[in-house]
């Protein structure tokens, strides 16, 4: 039985408009120095920021709101403006998708709360999971580490949730010193060698990762990371609901998490 949809705000209802969020990002931009190309920069991509809050919305807990995630969002891409070095970063779209999307999960994170007894719930699948993975070679199936937790697939379902909205198992920043999979997968240029190397090798490894998911798991995680699609639209794509699309991208998330941990421990 799939669970049910948690009520989320509809993007399209939103009453952010172009207009307002220009203005918002142009008074909080207006002691910079190079106004004119930077403004310009900061407006022509204040879509993108619309579109990045969408595809997390899923994620959304009370109190946040979307117009929350948007105004981070926001704040995001200002900063990248201000930052942006073209000597020294990629291109600047590419290097602001990476500040907003940053901006709008840490203000999500900076919201998200698991109980104690919840958290257990996610480090009692977490240990079971890499131990199954050490012993077979092989991530378990959702319905085999339900079966050796004692509980339903469902439940199993709402831990994966609970562990995405904690950074500590979610790729969308795992750790804290690491790539997070959005920035991997958006092939960001690095100057530095060394970073570069630590870059290709996780990259190899999360490679391998994702190829060894189930095809379906492998194929939402490509769709949400690569093409930017959101949740809303892969439940299109493999005609099924939306929630169930959120259960397959938290439990890819999950076996993504412990394969990665495994690398970074040197098992």
């Amino acid at each position: 039985m799939a669970l049910q949809a948690k009520e989320i705000p509809n993007p399209q209802l939103v009453k952010d408009s172009p207009k307002r969020l220009k203005t918002v990002a142009l008074r909080a931009y207006a002691r910079q120095k190079e106004p004119s190309l930077e403004d310009q920069r900061i407006t022509s991509l204040l879509p993108m920021v619309r579109k990045i809050v969408q595809q997390v919305v899923t994620y959304l807990r009370p109190p946040l709101s979307f117009e929350d995630l948007v105004s981070a969002g926001t704040v995001g891409l200002v900063k990248a403006a201000r930052d942006y070095d073209p000597l020294r970063q990629a291109e600047f779209k590419t290097y602001a998708y990476i500040r907003i999307k940053g901006a709008v999960l840490d203000e999500l994170r900076g919201w998200s709360f698991v109980p104690a007894n919840l958290n257990k719930q996610i480090q009692n699948a977490l240990d079971l999971s890499r131990k199954i993975t050490e012993q077979t070679g092989s991530a378990p199936t959702d319905e085999e580490l339900a079966q050796k937790l004692g509980i339903t697939v469902d439940k199993l379902y709402q831990t994966f949730e609970n562990a995405r909205a904690q950074h500590f198992v979610s790729i969308d920043g795992f750790a804290d010193n690491t790539p997070v999979l959005g920035d991997i997968l958006a092939s960001v240029n690095t100057t530095a060698p060394d970073k570069q190397i630590e870059k290709t090798e996780l990259i190899n490894k999360l490679t391998e990762a994702i190829q060894q998911l189930p095809e379906r798991k492998r194929q939402i995680v490509l769709l949400y990371y690569q093409q930017h699609l959101t949740m809303k639209q892969i439940a299109e794509v493999f005609n099924i609901t939306e929630p169930r699309v959120s259960q397959l991208h938290a439990s890819a998330l999950f076996n993504l998490s412990v394969k990665l941990r495994q690398w970074k421990d040197g098992r």
